[in-house]
């Protein structure tokens, strides 16, 4: 066994600690990373690749395991862990776009990080921790990498900055600002805010950028013990008469009419196909030997050089915009006819059409993992079929960008979504993407916001999105100009995607990826405050297309009545083996879900269905009030009077002297079984009986005074239903008014 290194340093009250040494041995960089009582394992690893493979082939793979926070599946029938949550699928891709820029452009060989949670303690979330031990690993390996680089959260709370929040805080702060850097450059960021004003967003990365230097130095004094050597290797290169002919080549027959052909998303692959035509045969001389990587190389040299000399130099974008400026933007709401909300979102040519569907709150998203068990109530799915980017493959299961970018449209909006109590649906949004040219998240970001708005949901704000993006002097960094609106050649060969998403009061979502090695804080503020502009444009163009969320939802959606009781009678409404609640949902057709809390959901697409099951849950828990009128059957006939069905499952007695003014000789003489009756609680006795009378004065009141109906349980009713208030069925004369929304 080698030696086994070992460094710590404080860091936001809590310990963390890097070791290497001990564990997986055969990594080419291994390192036991803790922070507080969170443990991961990160392993870097490399291999020759195939010379011809066409791109850098790096996978980062981040394992959450259920041992590590003590827990064993819910599941019946399967107890291992299986296909990737979609919380790893986006941890891994944050470490991905963290890493990635800082490999040597010529390096080829095949790299693979794996990240593995040992132990969780529910208060250090591993995405940071993870973060750190990747770069650490890379960085005390022998693969090139030009790192360290450190992680860090900034949360935000009461105006101050929290480093490193623990998970509690997290969810209690306004920003979960997440950043990677480098030595006083931005590396990577990932971010969601409630409306937070873009000057706090800057000031949180000087903050991140500021204290991830002490991780930066316990990295660095790390790999100065292990000591190891990077790898040597040689990079793919033509001969140089060989890659003269190509770059001659590129520049008189590709690049020639570059502005006009390059405004179409499949113009790069198209051209490959001319380069690999011209240059790849089965009889290339050895020592002249062309692959598709040196072709993408040479081309993609050629298109970054073109952008910046036009842009840099005359000012000049591909399709002739100003660096400010915005794509022409269409919007057409609604689009389909039976969907809950719909939209089409275009920007250029970049077209994202977003479905709206409402649901029964049962119908939450059950998530289960490392974390535990929670639910989610809004969900976003983004879809990118390959013919909108005019390719044909072969449709399969969500790949790890379509998460990606659902996951990020999704944190945009979550902040406006309306409280349970404000509106109790559940609600999916998909966005198809139909056309790409560039910032298709974004474009589902504004999407999504139409299509909701156009469903009903009351949102708190409208949201829209926009991508800054970047062109540098190749040798010199502080020349540069922003790009507002990247498309086409800009966002696959420029230097930066800097997707920022909010409402008019600040910002709720922000991804930002580089192809260059890290970028100033000066950029970051520049790109804050030009996507600012921007979003304040589209915000207003999104508001003359629908100027507020409908006032009903489409008359396709369920029904959703809340009815709220005490937790206690939760048993009576269930019933024994849940024959109560069976029944009523048998019965009426709806349905009906119960909170530990009291809080009754129904549902049903026939609103006379959830009216039913309220009035009957109302029923089941209702503790009748002396004077208090209902009408219902009669269900017994006793030698001593009659019981009455005073409220759904609930009986009362008519004593055979109160059946009539004056005297009744027989009960039938006066009620059948099946006879619909009005009668009054006449008294409710020591024993819980209750006691009713069918005896009124003549303007129909009861004999005896009547008390006021309290304990009636609270009812709030969401839906657009025969005139009843804004989310309602109809009023029942009988009952006292109700709160509607």
């Amino acid at each position: 066994m080698s030696k086994v290194i070992h460094k710590e340093i404080e860091l936001a009250g809590r310990k963390l600690v890097l070791e290497t040494g001990e564990l997986a041995g055969h990594a080419n960089g291994s390192v036991l990373a803790q922070y507080g009582e969170t443990v991961v394992l990160a392993t870097a690893v490399s291999q020759k690749a195939p010379a011809d493979i066409g791109y850098f082939p790096l996978a980062v793979d981040f394992e959450e395991k259920l041992f590590a926070a003590g827990r064993i599946s819910t599941s019946r029938f399967i107890k291992r862990e299986g296909r990737p949550t979609e919380t790893q699928i986006l941890t891994g891709r944050l470490i991905d776009r963290s890493i990635r820029p800082l490999f040597p452009k010529d390096y080829q060989a095949e790299v693979q990080v794996i990240i593995t949670v040992l132990s969780f303690d529910e208060e250090n979330d591993p995405d940071i921790i993870s973060l750190i031990a990747a770069s650490a690993a890379l960085t005390i390996s022998d693969i090139p990498w030009n790192g360290p680089i450190s992680g860090l959260k900034v949360g935000l709370k009461d105006g101050k900055f929290i480093l490193n929040p623990t998970i509690k805080e997290t969810d209690e702060s306004d920003l979960d600002l997440l950043v990677a850097s480098s030595e006083g450059e931005i590396v990577m960021i990932e971010a969601a805010a409630k409306e937070v004003d873009e000057k706090l967003v800057a000031e949180g990365l000087a903050f991140a950028l500021k204290n991830g230097k002490d991780v930066l130095k316990l990295i660095n004094d790390l790999a100065k013990d292990v000591g190891r050597e990077k790898q040597k290797y040689e990079s793919q290169k033509l001969a140089p008469e060989v890659e003269k002919t190509v770059k001659d080549y590129i520049q008189t027959e590709i690049m020639k009419d570059f502005d006009k052909n390059s405004l179409d998303d499949g113009w790069f692959g198209d051209c490959m196909d001319q380069l690999v035509a011209k240059f790849i045969s089965e009889n290339q001389p050895q020592d002249q030997k062309v692959t598709d990587k040196t072709l993408v190389g040479l081309l993609e040299d050629a298109v970054t050089q073109k952008l910046r000399d036009d842009i840099l130099v005359h000012g000049k974008r591909p399709d002739g915009r100003k660096p400010e400026e915005l794509r022409e933007i269409t919007i057409k709401v609604p689009v389909l006819p039976r969907t809950h909300g719909s939209a089409i979102f275009q920007r250029g040519e970049t077209q994202v059409l977003s479905i709206a569907t409402l649901a029964s709150p049962a119908l939450a998203q059950l998530v289960e993992g490392m974390y535990g068990e929670s639910k989610k109530r809004y969900m976003h799915h983004y879809n990118f079929p390959p013919f909108s980017s005019g390719e044909v493959k072969r449709l399969g299961s969500p790949g790890r960008r379509e998460i990606g970018h659902g996951a990020l449209a999704e944190k945009a909006l979550v902040p406006v979504i309306p409280a349970t109590d404000v509106f109790p649906y559940t609600v999916r949004v998909v966005s198809e993407c139909l056309s790409s040219a560039g910032s298709t998240s974004m474009a589902s970001v504004c999407g999504s916001t139409l299509a909701l708005m156009d469903a009903g949901v009351p949102l708190k704000e409208p949201v829209a999105g926009i991508s800054i993006g970047l062109i540098t002097d190749s040798t010199d960094k502080s020349k540069y100009v922003l790009l507002t609106d990247i498309a086409y050649q800009e966002d696959a060969q420029g230097d930066m995607d800097f997707k920022i998403a909010g409402t008019k009061n600040g910002i709720t979502a922000i991804q930002m990826d580089i192809k260059l090695d890290g970028i100033s804080t000066e950029i970051a503020k520049g790109a804050l405050d030009r996507a600012k502009i921007a979003r304040a444009a589209i915000l207003k163009m999104m508001a003359d297309a629908i100027p507020a969320s409908r006032k009903e939802v489409s008359k396709y959606a369920p029904v959703v009545i809340l009815v709220k009781i005490d937790p206690a009678k939760i048993g009576g409404v269930i019933g024994s083996g849940g024959r109560v609640i069976n029944n009523i949902i048998a019965t009426t057709g709806a349905t009906v879900d119960v909170e530990d809390d009291g809080t009754v959901m129904i549902s049903a697409k026939d609103p006379e269905a959830a009216q039913k099951a309220a009035v009957w849950v109302e029923g089941i828990v209702k503790e009748p009030q002396p004077g208090e009128i209902y009408e219902g059957p009669v269900t017994r006939i006793l030698p001593f009077g009659a019981m009455v069905e005073m409220l759904p499952g609930k009986e009362g007695l008519v004593h055979v002297s109160k059946l009539a003014e004056g005297r009744v000789e027989n009960v039938e003489d006066v009620v059948k079984v099946g006879d619909i009756v009005k009668v009054h609680v006449a008294e409710i006795d020591d024993m819980g009986r209750v006691n009713l009378s069918m005896v009124f004065d003549k303007d129909g009141k009861p004999m005896a005074k009547a008390s006021s109906s309290e304990g009636r349980p609270e009812r709030r009713g969401f839906g657009s239903r025969d005139g009843g208030g804004r989310f309602g069925g109809p009023r029942r004369d009988s009952r006292p008014p109700r709160k509607r929304y």
